[in-house]
């Protein structure tokens, strides 16, 4: 049973936007630091979020909460309509692992970024790591 009115939960659901915060940051780093992409290209696996072809690079940005990061506090289960959530979050890590073991096997290297990441804190070091795994690849 869900704790909001549907109203409430229309509003809730309504202010979630399309393009995320972590998606922008690191996308915004990438094109400052010279690095051209392509984003949610539907003809990969997983539509990913950014494709670098020239490095044969697939990142995914992923919220920790929608694609449940191991160990991560942000990962947790809702206490209210467990029978609809449950499911769906394991529907969703199973994608997840599908879509990455086709890209590898198609010769991609695939990077995952995780929305715990990229606070403050961590910003600068992720971004870093993540352009030297990049440069990497080629």
């Amino acid at each position: 049973m869900d704790n909001h009115t549907k109203e409430q939960r229309h509003t809730n659901m309504s202010h979630i936007k399309s393009v995320s915060s972590p998606e922008e940051i690191v996308r915004k780093y990438l094109f400052s630091n010279g690095f051209r992409y392509r984003k949610n290209d539907p003809r990969y696996s997983g539509k990913p979020d950014v494709v670098l072809p020239k490095y044969r690079t697939i990142i995914f940005i992923n919220g920790c909460f929608w694609h449940q990061h191991p160990g991560c506090k942000r990962a947790i289960l809702p206490k209210s309509n467990i029978d609809y959530w449950l499911p769906k979050l394991k529907r969703n890590v199973s994608r997840d692992q599908e879509n990455i073991k086709k890209l590898k096997a198609d010769g991609w290297n695939v990077i995952v970024v995780w929305e715990c990441m990229l606070t403050k804190s961590k910003q600068k070091a992720t971004l870093e790591d993540l352009a030297e795994k990049i440069r990497a690849a080629k």
